[in-house]
């Protein structure tokens, strides 16, 4: 992995697979790479490092000469960083070329096979035995030895594949990675996300696993391993171009964050039809609803946290048992998990591999899955038995911001819903629900609007070694992410632990001079938390606490407070994560770390 671009038309195809790869950096990638079809010949410049690497090297694309190409960003998985293990991969005899997002699982009895016949392999990547492959089999069309080659390979990839032999022609492949063919006038495009091409083209095709794409100048063709074609209608993307731009801001995290009032409000507004919440995506019956006896929900990273907070919400409002699991370790712990388990399925991209791979061994088991997700058409959305989407609009930031506070805004309506029909909440709890719901757009803006506050306490703090989160209840749910953020963007030690669990062996860990970030949200155990801001305050801890408006004696115990707008106790993480948001921003800014592409992540995991 990371990010696929390719172009067939009559430009000159360098430029525009540079400019394509550009829009993708968001994704994180150690080395970049293109492969022109010269017309006689392939051509291939990569560099390890960041994509300006590549553009000084080849002078933005003008020393490349083709019309027909397929470019990368490559993000380590077999092979450190370098320039002979950047993509794109060649063949034995540079016949044929090839770009990779996912992993091939068998590679290695693949290479030695290959190596077994007298193939000599440059790279120590698994992407280079696809290359090999496709030229140890090709008998003259480059069709069926594709199709040959997908039977060999086991694992996920998306690829693209152009050959000396047939140099107008590009060979697109999907099996559990995303990839979508743009359609433009005269011209076609490959690419693993829609933000690579949008400039060019609206129209798209999303593959689907295990098809096939056949790219000309002037059409595009699509087929399954049986060589059978597959009819599909071009889907048309809405959202503007300028939401995948940075709008005069210096970082798209920044944005992101800033956006959060009106994506919260876009995902709550239509949900919301004469006081009541209506989710015509869930299309279980009541009877249905009110069989399940629990709710496992299943997601990594961000999604994971909100998952957490969803724990902490659902058993208040709904009264059934709820387990979250993180999706990597979900399959290999033999869950417990039936018919009568309803499954809820978080992903931003809808392309996580392990959420994905725990999303079907839950449906293999006979659970229910409603998933929450960003991308339309995404293969968790498109495999799930509901889906429920955010509508963040593109997210370019590797660190997660919007899209956490879309996934939280759809817990609660779900939360609000599902207490509806089983009758777990009355209508003067439904009401107060709904109303604060809809004042959360409103209340994050007043957070925003007070910033400075918060990057004053980050210049203060961004020379920390070692910072710890505390909170009790749902307030540690949010911990869990306001660690992250930092961690994730300004690289500085961070963890987030139940106050409660100070005193057993983590208070060790504090000194004079750590930095103890306190949430005191939670109105039921603000003493408790007062308690363990005292504990660590005796161990020589600066504390920052953040408190709700009407509980101004936080002031009194922490050295410095944030305040947040009162609301009910379970929304209050969707108002609690933006000062923390802008912490961990203002840090990552005042080390000068790289925020939007944070060094070894990637925006969306579609390996294992």
């Amino acid at each position: 992995m990371c990010g696929i671009v390719g172009y067939i038309g009559y430009e000159q195809a360098a430029p525009l697979l540079l400019q394509g790869l550009e829009k993708l950096e968001y994704r994180g990638y150690d080395s970049a790479g293109v492969c022109l079809n010269d017309g006689e010949k392939l051509v291939v410049e990569k560099s390890k490092g960041k994509l300006k690497v590549l553009k000084e090297l080849t002078e933005n694309g003008k020393t490349l000469k083709g019309t027909v190409g397929i470019g990368h960003t490559r993000w380590a998985t077999h092979g450190e960083p370098s320039d002979v293990n950047a993509h794109p991969h060649l063949s034995d005899s540079d016949r044929f070329a090839v770009v990779h997002n996912g992993i091939i699982e068998n590679y290695i009895q693949l290479k030695e096979h290959l190596k077994s016949k007298g193939i000599e392999f440059r790279s120590k990547t698994d992407t280079e035995v696809i290359a090999q492959l496709i030229e140890y089999y090709y008998k003259g069309s480059i069709i069926d030895t594709v199709i040959k080659v997908m039977s060999k390979l086991e694992g996920s990839y998306a690829l693209g594949v152009i050959s000396r032999d047939n140099p107008d022609e590009i060979i697109a492949v999907r099996k559990e990675s995303p990839l979508i063919i743009g359609l433009g006038e005269n011209e076609n495009y490959i690419a693993s996300d829609v933000t690579a091409i949008l400039a060019k083209t609206r129209k798209i095709y999303r593959l689907e696993n295990n098809e096939i794409a056949v790219l000309h100048r002037d059409s595009v063709k699509i087929i399954d391993t049986d060589k059978e074609e597959v009819r599909k209608e071009p889907e048309t993307i809405k959202w503007d171009i300028s939401a995948a731009e940075k709008g005069g801001y210096e970082h798209f995290m920044f944005k992101e964050i800033m956006e959060q009032p009106k994506s919260v409000h876009d995902t709550v507004a239509p949900r919301i039809k004469d006081g009541r919440v209506v989710l015509d995506e869930i299309k279980l019956s009541d009877e249905q609803l009110k069989n399940f006896d629990k709710i496992n929900i299943l997601a990594c990273g961000s999604a994971y946290h909100v998952g957490v907070v969803a724990k902490y919400v659902f058993e208040k409002i709904i009264r059934k048992p709820v387990e979250v699991d993180l999706a990597s370790e979900f399959r290999y712990r033999n869950p417990i998990i039936d018919e009568k388990t309803l499954t809820v399925v978080i992903s931003q991209s809808g392309e996580t591999a392990d959420t994905k791979e725990a999303m079907k061994e839950a449906r293999r088991r006979g659970s229910h899955v409603i998933s929450i997700v960003n991308v339309v058409g995404s293969a968790i959305a498109v495999e799930s038995d509901d889906v429920i989407y955010t509508w963040a609009g593109p997210e370019i930031a590797v660190a997660t911001t919007k899209a956490y506070s879309t996934q939280l805004a759809v817990i609660y309506l779900m939360a609000i819903y599902l207490g509806d029909k089983l009758g777990t909440i009355n209508e003067n709890e439904y009401k107060t629900y709904v109303s604060e719901l809809q004042e959360l757009p409103k209340k994050i803006t007043s957070i925003l609007e007070n910033k400075e506050n918060i990057q004053y306490l980050a210049s203060k703090s961004f020379n920390c070694r070692d910072v710890f989160f505390i909170g009790r209840n749902i307030d540690y749910a949010l911990s869990l992410e306001g660690s992250l953020k930092l961690k994730e963007i300004s690289y500085i030690h961070s963890e987030a632990y139940a106050a409660g669990e100070l005193k057993h062996g983590t208070i060790s860990l504090i000194e004079s001079g750590t930095l103890v970030i306190a949430l005191a949200t939670h109105e039921e155990l603000l003493g408790k938390i007062i308690s363990n801001i005292e504990e660590v305050q005796a161990r020589g801890a600066n504390v920052i606490g953040v408190a709700c408006e009407n509980h101004p004696e936080m002031a009194s115990v922490a050295q410095s407070t944030i305040f947040i707008p009162n609301t009910c106790d379970m929304f209050l993480p969707s108002l609690a994560v933006i000062p923390l948001q802008l912490f961990a921003y203002y840090v990552a800014s005042l080390k000068g770390c790289d925020i939007d592409k944070p060094r070894n992540l990637a925006k969306s995991v579609t390996v294992e």
